[in-house]
């Protein structure tokens, strides 16, 4: 089929955000030699299609978690706090990114950005300033924290034990998806090679030390972000997640010890119905893939459980306030599609930071979701559907296509080093690109139905004077503490990195001597080095 001057099939058929067609009627016929019982099963049983629990949320709602971290540790404190009090079950931290690259904020790199994109974490210090008077052994933690995962994961068990908690008693995430980043976020530290060996450390660490904590959560969002379709999405995520099932089976790890606790974080887009027929597909394929190509046995092992976050890319500066209905009919999709746990976004994101109101008022929507519709008085909605059955095979189709593809490279890791997955997703993003700047795409406010003159908006701003803040502190730390134990500490660090013995332990060691952050990275960079993409040359 000849592509027309977007880059899209030059042909009249409505099409999906993954170019498939779209019919304008479903019927019984759409649906031939469908088979329920093999492609949807009930909920809660393999293949999982109809959702992971039986009664999905006729028992209880989803895990309402905001995504929130800004300047200092005690700044996103109070905001912590504010979001518990109205009412949220789960604590979503950001990090800025010196913290996400594994440098200390006194740092020259670091200059300019510190707590501008999240909470700036030097040290044990910080994390107990974080999370002071919060219920840790009640509220679950996700971390959005990927090359530095382990070390934000100790801190965090660090500051528990501190205040009394077992940390066989916390439950939360980190990210800890470190693929991703080489396809498309760039917050990488390590070589490949490397990276997967810290992940399986940490998948034997939370084992043995946080059983209740799901070790990595396996990201489509941020390729998403970047332009990846929702079939890339899906399929560059599970592809991912294939490798880091060999990384912890090749270091001696047994699938049903570690599958458990894998999770995973997907994207929800305003187009509803293929959002619902993706996360439908998406747990098919995992079920079969746990099962059949890894041999499974653990029900638990073949579930695909996610957190989802309303697309930050759909938000629009103009107009703001629409992002409100954006936002609402992402989180329906989500929900609609059997997510575990969601992020609303605020509607101001496209500007700044998100105001204490919107942050609030993002949360109200999925309580509204939640308590005064009726989508979860009954299981799975949708089942049966004639569209989204057969959007769902149509997506499972294209996704297993583009994860051959991936595997015909050698894999993810060698597909990434070929820049194979990077090139798919800016080959999508230009499409859609062009298409918004030819008005082939309405983008409400943007493109269409816009205003002559925007009203004036404030937003959240970072005060610079944090910087320095941080630096004082770090500063008073480092005179403050036994320097000669932090030493020893990383010492004994580097030589687990050196060779096979799980570096968690002896990384535990240095933070609770407050060893910082970026001395943590540094160490391991000394040992591992750093890694650069091919396109860098």
């Amino acid at each position: 089929m000849p592509d027309g001057p977007t880059g899209a099939p030059d042909d009249d058929v409505a099409r999906s955000e993954s170019g498939l067609p779209i019919q304008p009627l479903y019927d019984a016929s759409s649906l031939s030699g469908f088979d329920p019982q093999e492609a949807l099963g009930a909920p809660g049983q393999y293949p999982y299609t109809r959702g992971v629990y039986p009664t999905m949320y006729t028992g209880r709602p989803w895990t309402m978690r905001q995504y929130a971290g800004f300047g200092t540790a005690k700044e996103s404190n109070e905001r912590y706090h504010q979001l518990v009090g109205a009412g949220t079950g789960g604590l979503s931290v950001a990090f800025d990114l010196p913290t996400q690259m594994g440098y200390d904020s006194d740092e020259a790199i670091a200059h300019g950005e510190v707590g501008k994109v999240g909470v700036a974490i030097d040290s044990l210090d910080d994390m107990r300033t974080l999370f002071h008077g919060l219920p840790l052994d009640q509220v679950s933690t996700s971390m959005t924290i990927n090359a530095p995962a382990s070390t934000l994961l100790l801190l965090y068990q660090l500051t528990a034990e501190a205040e009394g908690i077992r940390a066989d008693q916390l439950t939360g995430t980190i990210q800890n998806d470190v693929l991703k980043e080489y396809i498309a976020r760039g917050t990488y530290i390590y070589p490949p090679k490397e990276s997967l060996r810290l992940i399986s450390d940490i998948f034997g660490y939370c084992r043995a030390e946080l059983p209740r904590w799901n070790t990595i959560s396996i990201s489509g969002y941020h390729m998403a972000e970047a332009g990846a379709t929702p079939a890339q999405e899906i399929a560059f995520t599970l592809a991912n997640a294939k490798e880091y099932v060999r990384a912890a089976l090749s270091a001696g790890l047994s699938v049903d010890d570690f599958a458990p606790r894998l999770s995973f974080f997907f994207v929800a887009r305003t187009t509803l119905l293929e959002e619902v027929a993706k996360f439908r597909a998406a747990r098919r394929i995992w079920a079969r893939v746990m099962r059949e190509e890894f041999g499974a046995r653990n029900p638990k092992s073949m579930m695909l459980r996610f957190h989802t976050q309303t697309a930050g890319v759909q938000l629009t500066a103009q107009q703001p306030e629409v992002n409100m209905v954006r936002v609402a009919l992402q989180g329906l999709g989500a929900v609609l599609g059997g997510t575990q746990s969601l992020h609303t976004n605020s509607y101001d994101e496209a500007i700044a930071l998100p105001t204490a109101k919107a942050a609030r008022l993002a949360l109200r929507t999925q309580q509204v979701i939640a308590y005064e519709t009726d989508v979860t008085k009954t299981v799975d909605p949708f089942a049966g559907s004639y569209v989204v059955e057969s959007m769902t095979d149509d997506l499972e189709g294209e996704i297993l296509a583009l994860m051959q593809a991936v595997e015909d490279r050698g894999g993810a890791v060698a597909a990434i080093e070929q820049g194979f997955q990077k090139e798919e997703i800016e080959r999508s993003a230009y499409r859609v690109a062009l298409e918004i700047d030819h008005g082939e795409r309405t983008v409400v406010g943007l493109n269409k139905y816009t205003v002559p003159e925007e009203e004036p908006y404030e937003p959240l701003r970072v005060d610079p004077a944090i910087e320095a803040e941080q630096g004082e502190r770090l500063a008073a730390l480092r005179k403050d503490r036994d320097g000669d134990a932090v030493q020893r500490a990383l010492d004994r660090m580097r030589a687990a990195a050196s060779g096979t013995d799980n570096v968690l332990l002896p990384m535990r060691e240095a933070l609770a001597a407050r060893a910082t952050g970026g001395e943590v990275a540094h160490a391991l960079r000394d040992v591992w080095g750093l890694y650069v993409p091919r396109d860098a040359f």
